[in-house]
């Protein structure tokens, strides 16, 4: 159950339309607890976009999964930190170095610019795979063992946490402590349809696993309506939604 006064559910706004995605937020109120927003939005909407839907109200995790030489990624994340994400990701598979500059780019800009740094959490293994998945890149190994592998190296690199899919949850929660941050998407609040996700749980089993925010984006965007959706989950799990 959540603590009370907190929200962990994390709306993913999966829209290419500012607009769009401040009329969602404006619609959760205080329903969830923030916002992600991903590569499709950043894609469309920009810097610029971020920035409304931040106006909107709502804490933001910028999703963008960065992976890329450690210098690129630390000059990204600083490029980033700007915008006042509580949260940001970076894949685990760029390895430790890349990790390390990620982490100390945004402590290093959020200094500077005497703002919070945001939490820098790492993707382990995408919700979208399984283990053909992983056989076909040449990973030989189950999604569940490389998703703690990646989170050891997390771990040793200093992000706060992993993205997971909710079935490595426990495992994870194990290995590195009540501190860590796990953010768990492939969340289906029971009978709703999977879509593309393949490892899926319902809130509650995930966050009674040891998860710390859900991400949960169709079956709030897509109901017929959205806050009543939303509500409907934060009940569920024990969270005070605050009046919108």
């Amino acid at each position: 159950m959540a603590k009370q006064g907190h929200n962990p559910v994390l709306c993913a706004l999966d829209t290419q339309d500012p607009d769009e995605a401040c009329a969602l937020v404006q619609a959760l109120g205080g329903r969830v607890g923030g916002v992600k927003l991903g590569l499709e939005f950043f894609s469309a909407a920009g810097r610029a976009g971020v920035e409304a839907v931040a106006a909107a109200g709502l804490p933001i995790f910028l999703d963008l999964k960065l992976h890329d030489i450690p210098n690129t990624v630390a000059r990204a994340v600083a490029a980033l930190v700007p915008l006042h994400p509580f949260m940001m990701t970076v894949h685990t598979a760029g390895g430790l170095a890349m990790m390390k500059a990620a982490v100390e780019s945004a402590r290093a800009t959020a200094d500077r610019l005497g703002i919070s740094r945001p939490q820098m959490v790492g993707v382990t293994v995408l919700t979208s795979l399984d283990d053909k998945d992983l056989n076909d890149i040449g990973v030989n190994a189950t999604p569940a063992d490389q998703a703690a592998r990646l989170a050891a190296l997390a771990l040793d690199a200093g992000l706060d946490g992993v993205v997971c899919s909710p079935h490595e949850v426990a495992r994870l929660r194990k290995l590195a402590g009540p501190s860590f941050t796990l953010v768990v998407p492939g969340i289906r609040p029971a009978g709703t349809a999977p879509g593309d996700q393949k490892r899926v749980m319902t809130p509650a089993e995930a966050l009674a696993a040891g998860a710390s925010h859900l991400v949960i984006g169709r079956p709030i965007t897509e109901a017929a309506d959205p806050a009543a959706a939303a509500g409907a989950i934060a009940a569920e799990l024990g969270a005070v939604p605050q009046a919108g």
